[in-house]
């Protein structure tokens, strides 16, 4: 028997058939754990299969929430106020603008002008009868008044700008008392010192180097008096026809040296000197620009002052002023001060303004009155004049604005559509297109009034029904339709 064969004892034998089982066991074990991740592979690849037919990003599902591209473009019907609006620039100016400019040495005794008390400040506000600027030592003042001056107004004077310092002294509480009206008098020389003395000065005599006197005039009436006595009672003591002579020429000389006093008393007082007054439309006026100062030589203007009340001038292009006209409504807004103020056309030019005309209405003097002045700024087209419903603030004037002019509204709120909207039938029907749910579109007939602003009123005829919220067919959606 070999050792192969050799019979194995019974304890080792046991050993070899329980380790044998075992081995079995293991195996068998590690096969159902394989088999086990093999199916739970197998059932996640499927569950992530499922899912990814079931689970959308955000952008996905919103792609998909959006209703497929219209093949037209479409806007809501409005029921709203419309307004058709004009827009331009404009320049706040005043009613009448004057340039200071003194003439003269000034005071007496003063060889050259000279500025001994400084202008008021830019933007002052001035009122009749104030001080604006002394030169030499004399004053230069403002009095209300259109007329411009022209000359210097002295006792004996007549005539309209004579009328004109009389009222404006009288305004000033100075009445010229029995004075005609339009005639230099006692009255009026009285009122014109009580004036200057309220300002603190003197006035100017209206006498001048060579001219008679009052007291000269009236000590020649003196000895013409005393001439005639003498002759009268020579007469009486002998009488003839040398004393009757006498007599004759000393009541003439008499005669005339009354006559000379009495011109004398005319001409004597004060005058009003062309260069100490600047006349306005109205007060307050204000100070728009000084050009001098304190112990300067005054060269042309030393100042500018301008009255009455604001206005704005804007000028209308050609194909504009069809839609402006007077009384419409307008809103002026200063993007400088931001300042805005609601205003009404007061005119529109008929003719158009080129650059080299000055656009005023009246002239004075050196200034201008009514329309303000605008001077050769280079604006051109037809000429506006805005006014506003309140006093634009001092600062205002000269600024650039931009004016707002209501051309046409609809009275209270209609019903409006986009301009695109709007088609024309070969029937001469005016139409819109209405896109009801379902994609079907409807035609219905209107009427146009107002536009403004891309949109135009629609009024429905008899029998046709439009209304607020309806869309209106306004073009092609040209996306929509290259996609397909």
């Amino acid at each position: 028997m070999s050792e192969a064969e050799q019979p194995v004892p019974a304890s080792r034998s046991g050993r070899t058939d329980r380790s044998r089982r075992a081995a079995d066991n293991g195996l068998s074990q590690k096969r159902k754990w394989v088999a086990a991740v093999a199916v739970a592979a197998v059932l996640l690849t499927g569950a992530g299969i499922a899912a990814s037919f079931v689970v959308k990003s955000p952008a996905q599902a919103a792609a998909e929430a959006e209703p497929p591209q219209q093949g037209v473009l479409t806007a809501p019907v409005e029921n709203r106020v419309l307004k058709d609006s004009v827009i331009i620039r404009g320049t706040v100016v005043a009613g009448q603008s004057v340039d200071v400019a003194p003439s003269g040495a000034g005071g007496e005794g003063t060889t050259s002008a000279v500025v001994t008390k400084a202008p008021k400040a830019v933007g002052t506000e001035v009122k009749a009868g104030q001080v604006l600027v002394e030169i030499s030592g004399r004053p230069v003042f403002a009095l209300k008044g259109r007329v411009p001056v022209y000359r210097d107004l002295k006792p004996g004077s007549t005539g309209g700008d004579v009328v004109q310092l009389q009222s404006a002294l009288g305004a000033l509480g100075h009445g010229t008392g029995a004075d005609s009206r339009g005639t230099f008098g006692a009255g009026t020389k009285s009122a014109l010192t009580a004036f200057y003395a309220s300002i603190g000065y003197n006035p100017v005599s209206a006498q001048t180097e060579g001219t008679a006197t009052v007291q000269d005039a009236q000590d020649a009436v003196t000895a013409a008096e005393r001439a005639w006595q003498d002759a009268e009672d020579a007469r009486q003591k002998t009488t003839n026809d040398e004393t009757q002579k006498a007599v004759g020429r000393a009541a003439q000389d008499l005669e005339r040296a009354r006559t000379r006093l009495t011109e004398a008393q005319t001409a004597a007082g004060p005058m009003l000197p062309a260069s100490e007054v600047v006349y306005l439309s109205g007060f307050p006026a204000r100070v728009d620009s000084v050009n001098a100062v304190l112990g300067s030589a005054p060269t042309g203007k030393v100042m500018t002052v301008s009255a009455g009340r604001l206005a704005v001038n804007g000028y209308l292009q050609e194909s504009q002023k069809g839609l402006v006209r007077a009384g419409q409504k307008v809103e002026i807004l200063s993007e400088t001060t931001g300042v805005k103020a609601t205003a009404s056309v007061r005119s529109v030019a008929d003719t158009a303004a080129t650059p080299q005309q000055t656009t005023g209405e009246v002239a004075q003097g050196t200034g201008t009155d009514g329309g303000g002045s605008t001077g050769a700024t280079g604006a051109q087209g037809y000429l506006v004049v805005v006014q506003p419903d309140r006093a634009l603030p001092a600062t205002t004037v000269g600024q650039d604005v931009r004016l707002t002019v209501e051309a046409a509204s609809t009275q209270g709120k209609a019903l409006v559509v986009p301009v695109t909207a709007i088609t024309a039938g070969s029937d001469g029907t005016t139409v819109v297109t209405v896109l009801e749910a379902g994609g079907r579109q409807r035609r219905v007939e209107v009427t146009t009034g107002t536009t403004g602003d891309g949109y135009v009123e629609v009024k429905p005829v008899a029998g046709a029904a439009l209304a607020e919220g309806d869309q209106v067919v306004t073009g092609v959606n040209s996306a929509a339709q290259g996609g397909r």
